[in-house]
């Protein structure tokens, strides 16, 4: 396997052993961090992409892509080779089932204390805060907009090295607080898909349903969103 697989597998996997790990925190019975509440999570998750980041870069000198989105958005750019857009997605699908899956051990005690079906799923995959997909899916799609947008701004610039992670993580937080109320910000498909599945195939004691009947907007959502930013940056560049 290539540094660069094994970058975006092990990245996504850390991606979402801090991000999912704080939802868990805050979700989940007789946890120390329970109802933290969103400043919480939004925190949780901007740091996660930020030390994310420094592993995909600084250990192996990859893209620290981590999100299909991102992926296909710097691909239609022109920023990325799409020779390798398909073996990267799939890559941060796995990584995201093993970070899922490190959660589940990480919180093992927890889940049969939590009675909650939906917070159990909601450490795992987002849900909107109201179901309407039709709005559900635009949420993610301004979201993920403005995600890809802003990273290939910030690639336009000349920052100093070892800031970009920081800043990266910055932008997540921001996102989160201002857009992240209505769905959760998935903001990327591998984030949602590959922990859903693991909710669906693990013993998680309490567990309910999956939700596959949402589980289209984190997915379709992000992708639009991502096409789109590569447009506007091509439109203008």
């Amino acid at each position: 396997m290539s540094n660069l697989l094994i970058s975006e597998t092990i990245g996504t996997a850390i991606l979402v052993l801090l991000g999912d790990g704080v939802v868990a925190g805050v979700s989940l019975k007789k946890s120390k961090s329970e109802g933290a509440g969103w400043v919480a999570i939004t925190l949780g998750w901007g740091f996660a992409v930020a030390m994310a980041v420094y592993i995909g870069v600084n250990l192996f000198h990859g893209p620290a892509h981590f999100n299909p989105a991102v992926t296909l958005g710097m691909a239609m750019a022109g920023m990325f080779p799409w020779s390798d857009v398909m073996p990267v997605i799939i890559a941060q699908m796995i990584g995201a089932f093993i970070g899922a899956i490190l959660v589940w051990i990480q919180y093992f005690p927890h889940w049969k204390d939590t009675k909650d079906q939906a917070a159990i799923l909601g450490t795992f995959a987002t849900g909107p805060a109201i179901r309407s997909y039709g709005a559900n899916l635009m949420s993610e799609i301004i979201g993920t907009f403005v995600l890809v947008y802003t990273i290939m701004a910030i690639g336009q610039g000349n920052i100093a090295d070892g800031l970009n992670p920081l800043i990266v993580g910055t932008l997540i937080i921001a996102i989160g607080l201002s857009l992240g109320g209505t769905t959760g910000y998935a903001i990327n498909p591998a984030r949602d898909l590959g922990p859903r599945l693991a909710h669906a195939v693990l013993p998680i004691a309490n567990k309910g349903k999956s939700d596959w009947a949402y589980s289209w907007v984190p997915v379709v959502g992000p992708m639009i969103g991502g096409a789109l930013a590569a447009g506007l940056f091509l439109m203008f560049k």
